[in-house]
């Protein structure tokens, strides 16, 4: 199982952060199965003010781009990624697609704890 970590910041509204809030309450099915025929395990997402991590286990043959919505996609799926992204921002350093930006992994307490014993 891998872990990924994303992060994006809402429009800085908090009316608009109370809906998006909201709106996660109760994802659509067409969502929650796009996200596990995407070969999403679990998800999290942790929001402090306007700042969103996102936090997903899959497979370890998974890759981000699985993620992204295209043409063929199902029209709810569609529909919420554009609905989403009326409450999202891009960061200021993002880069490459997608306004979920994925980050670094700096430390690990697991693996740290693992190598300590092997030596």
């Amino acid at each position: 199982m891998l872990r990924h970590c994303l992060t994006l910041d809402l429009r800085d509204d908090p009316v608009s952060i109370a809906e998006y809030d909201r709106y996660h309450c109760a994802v659509w099915p067409e969502v929650l199965e796009h996200l596990r025929q995407s070969g999403i395990h679990d998800m999290t997402i942790w929001r402090r003010g306007n700042r969103l991590t996102m936090l997903i286990e899959t497979s370890p043959s998974f890759d981000l781009a699985q993620l992204v919505v295209t043409a063929s996609s199902h029209p709810r799926v569609k529909e919420w990624e554009q609905l989403m992204a009326t409450f999202q921002r891009p960061l200021a350093d993002a880069q490459g697609a997608g306004l979920w930006q994925p980050m670094n992994e700096i430390f690990n307490l697991h693996a740290q704890i693992v190598g300590e014993s092997d030596e």
